[in-house]
C-alpha cells in the first residue's frame, strides 16, 4: 500500500543503517532527500540506485502538496535528511502534517539520532528530559534560556561549532556556572568526543581547544529544593501565620 516512509540515516558511522531502512530504500518508488549529494553517497554505499528529489527547508511549502498527491495516487515515499530521523531539527513536519490531513499513511522508522546517544552517556537523569534543538541564533536566544533557568528535567541543545564557546557562556550567564552539562561532539565518528563538568569547567575547555564537528549538548536541570528545605521554609511560614 502506499504511503509516506520516514527514515533515519546515520549521523555519523555508516554502519548505524538499519536492515529495515535498507529495505524500505530499496523499494520506495523514489526518495526525497534534504540533501541529494548527500543521500547520493549513502545510497551508493549501500548498493542502491534510486531516484532523489530534493526537499528542504527551502522548497517544502512548495513541494509537500505534490509529493502527497503523489503518494495518493499510489506512489510509495522515503523521506530521508543529511543525518538522524527528519523532523527532528530537520525537514519533514511540514510533509508528514500534509499526508497526515490528506489521510494519507505515514510510518516512521525507529533509527539514529543524536540526541538520544548523547543524553544517556551524559550521566544525568533519562527518565524525563526537555529537547530544546537548535536555539534561536538572535532574536529570543536569551528570553528562551531564561524560560529554561528552573526547568528541573535534562535539557539537549544542538549547536553549531562556531557558537559553543558563546554558547556555553550565556549557560554560565543563565544557570550559573556551577551546573552541570555534557558536551558531546562527532558521536559515532572516529573522533567522538564528550567532555564532563560544570558549564565554566567545560566553558574553559572550549576555550582553549578549538571546538569542531558536530556538537550535541546536555544541561542538567535544575535542582530541586531538599524535602528538610520544604519542611523549613513550612515551619516558618506557619510560625510567622501564628504570631500574626
Amino acid at each position: 500500500m502506499s504511503k509516506l516512509y520516514i527514515v533515519p540515516t546515520p549521523i555519523g558511522n555508516l554502519d548505524d543503517i538499519t536492515l529495515r531502512a535498507i529495505k524500505v530504500l530499496k523499494e520506495a518508488d523514489f526518495i526525497l532527500a534534504e540533501d541529494t549529494r548527500t543521500s547520493a553517497f549513502l545510497l551508493k554505499h549501500l548498493g542502491i540506485e534510486k531516484k532523489l528529489y530534493a526537499h528542504h527547508k527551502f522548497n517544502e511549502h512548495a513541494t509537500a502538496a505534490s509529493v502527497a498527491e503523489a503518494i495518493g495516487e499510489g506512489r510509495t515515499v522515503a523521506l530521508v535528511s543529511d543525518a538522524g530521523t527528519p523532523g527532528i531539527s530537520d525537514p519533514g513536519f511540514l510533509l508528514v502534517r500534509t499526508c497526515v490531513e490528506a489521510g494519507i499513511e505515514v510510518e516512521t522508522l525507529p533509527g539514529a539520532t543524536a540526541l538520544i546517544p548523547a543524553l544517556v552517556q551524559s550521566g544525568f537523569p533519562c527518565d524525563r528530559f526537555c529537547f530544546e534543538g537548535f536555539l534561536p541564533q538572535k532574536k529570543g536566544r536569551m528570553k528562551r534560556l531564561e524560560e529554561l533557568k528552573d526547568e528541573s528535567r535534562s535539557i539537549i541543545f544542538y549547536e553549531s561549532p562556531f557558537r559553543v564557546v558563546k554558547c556555553l557562556e550565556q549557560f554560565a550567564e543563565t544557570f550559573g556556572s556551577d551546573r552541570r552539562v555534557s558536551v558531546s561532539r562527532e558521536l559515532t565518528k572516529k573522533f567522538e568526543q564528550t567532555i564532563r563538568g560544570t558549564i565554566g569547567e567545560v566553558l574553559e575547555y572550549f576555550t582553549e581547544h578549538e571546538p569542531k564537528g558536530e556538537f550535541v549538548i546536555v544541561v542538567a536541570g535544575s535542582p530541586k529544593p531538599e524535602k528538610s528545605e520544604k519542611r523549613n521554609r513550612y515551619a516558618t511560614d506557619k510560625h510567622t501565620s501564628d504570631d500574626e
